[in-house]
């Protein structure tokens, strides 16, 4: 086990075997440390980022250390991440030992103190969060989970839901997303030939509309109704 210790040399080998114990390593620390710390990111992800980020720095900073061992070990990792990938998707229990499972934190409008200690998140965090969702009063929650990417997602009770077109039975029109036709005083001709119109339309329409030319524009969309939304230079 003397790899474990400084050495002067190592053989790619014990580089590979550097890597493999790191990588484990890392694993099992992040896996005690909760989700809350690696927010935003799976924990193989996490650790892939985290122990490669290190091994590139420091030989870039150290003038001492070579490249080589770096590489071995920056190959290793990305050959045991891969790997893990494939067997989170062909073995279940692999896939419940490296991602974390959801955690009910609000079920009906009540605080589950045993979920908040299993996603290890404090009563702050939880109504911080709640807060992002818009969401002022717990009373109003029907379901929140904490999700494995460190997430919260929230399900109101149905009475508290906002009330849209469809409670009405109202006739909507199908979303289309305008098409950006004029970014940062220029005409984006790809996007203009899919509106059917060409620049003059564009040009006559800033003259009389907006008494301006396209050098003042910063942003303009045209949509399905052939309408153009100018916005200027400020």
């Amino acid at each position: 086990m003397y790899f474990f210790y400084g050495q002067e040399t190592l053989t790619a080998v014990e580089w590979i075997l550097r890597a493999v114990i790191a990588f484990f390593f890392l694993l099992v620390v992040a896996r005690i440390l909760g989700q809350r710390t690696i927010s935003q990111l799976r924990l193989l992800d996490f650790v892939i980022a985290l122990v490669i980020g290190n091994i590139i720095a420091h030989p870039l900073s150290d003038e001492e250390l070579g490249l080589e061992g770096s590489m071995i070990t920056t190959i290793v990792l990305v050959i045991l991440y891969l790997i893990s990938l494939l067997g989170i998707l062909r073995f279940p229990s692999l896939r419940k030992l490296l991602n974390s499972s959801p955690v009910t934190v609000v079920k009906n409008g009540e605080i589950l103190n045993k979920g908040l200690n299993k996603a290890r998140i404090s009563i702050d965090v939880l109504l911080e969060e709640l807060r992002e969702e818009k969401v002022e009063d717990v009373k109003k929650v029907a379901l929140a989970i904490w999700e494995a990417d460190g997430k919260l997602s929230v399900f109101l009770d149905p009475k508290y839901e906002p009330i849209t077109p469809f409670h009405y039975q109202m006739k909507t029109e199908s979303f289309n997303l305008p098409v950006t036709v004029i970014k940062e005083g220029k005409i984006l001709y790809n996007n203009l030939k899919e509106t059917n119109k060409d620049e003059s339309w564009i040009i006559s329409n800033l003259k009389t509309s907006y008494q301006t030319d396209v050098k003042n524009v910063i942003l303009a969309t045209v949509d399905s109704k052939n309408n153009l939304k100018v916005f200027l230079y400020k």
